[in-house]
């Protein structure tokens, strides 16, 4: 493998002139351009609507944060073809995300379905609402979020499959890499060197989970 301490720095791409010239801009009238929208049309809705996942972007003054969230199918709620509402659910109350969109509100979602190689892009701008009546419209197992996040579209389109396709990500499950995997108990193990009791953490994690999922 090359040692990329070695690479030379004019080998390095620091000018959107150099880029160009490696990844030419896509014509206007090709399928990559027509497909980008500043609102939801009724396909775009339709991909929403049968999501069960989706990666939130955000960024702050502490850095980057990127999230996985999910829930039953259409969790993700369409309120016209320009804005979309995000449920907080319980989780770690680190809320980086939360606090990322105080302070810049631009986000970043990739939705996805599984078993669907093809993922949708919205790109806007979000603020956090904790009005009592939004969030119970969004009650789970009798279970309201603390907080609904609303998103202002700027900018969507689909994404190919390609991506998908190369990592086969529906198609199989690789055992062994997956009971090669370390635990997040054994990483916590590792991480504190032995002061985290991570046996303990892994065994009773999924009665814990089934508890405080909402």
């Amino acid at each position: 493998m090359t040692n990329f301490r070695n690479i030379p720095e004019q080998e390095f791409i620091s000018s959107i002139d150099d880029l160009l010239a490696i990844y030419p801009e896509p014509a206007p009238n090709t399928g990559q351009m027509i497909k980008e929208l500043d609102h939801l049309c009724a396909p775009y809705q339709t991909f929403i609507e049968h999501s069960p996942f989706v990666i939130v972007a955000t960024s702050g003054k502490e850095g980057l944060d990127c999230t996985p969230r999910g829930d039953p199918a259409g969790f993700v709620r369409v309120l016209d073809d320009k804005h979309l509402a995000l449920p907080d659910r319980r989780g770690n109350n680190r809320v980086d995300s939360l606090r990322n969109l105080i302070e810049n509100s631009k986000i970043s979602l990739l939705f996805m379905i599984p078993g669907h190689n093809n993922t949708l892009r919205v790109n806007g701008h979000a603020r956090i609402t904790i009005n009592e009546d939004f969030c119970s419209e969004f009650i789970v197992q009798q279970k309201k979020p603390q907080s609904v996040i609303l998103i202002e579209i700027d900018k969507v389109y689909v994404q190919c499959a390609k991506a998908l396709m190369r990592s086969k990500l529906w198609q199989s499950i690789d055992e062994k890499a997956v009971k090669a995997l370390p635990t997040v108990g054994d990483m916590m193990n590792h991480i504190t060197k032995g002061k985290f009791d991570g046996k303990t953490y892994d065994a009773n994690y999924p009665k814990h989970a089934q508890k405080t999922i909402y």
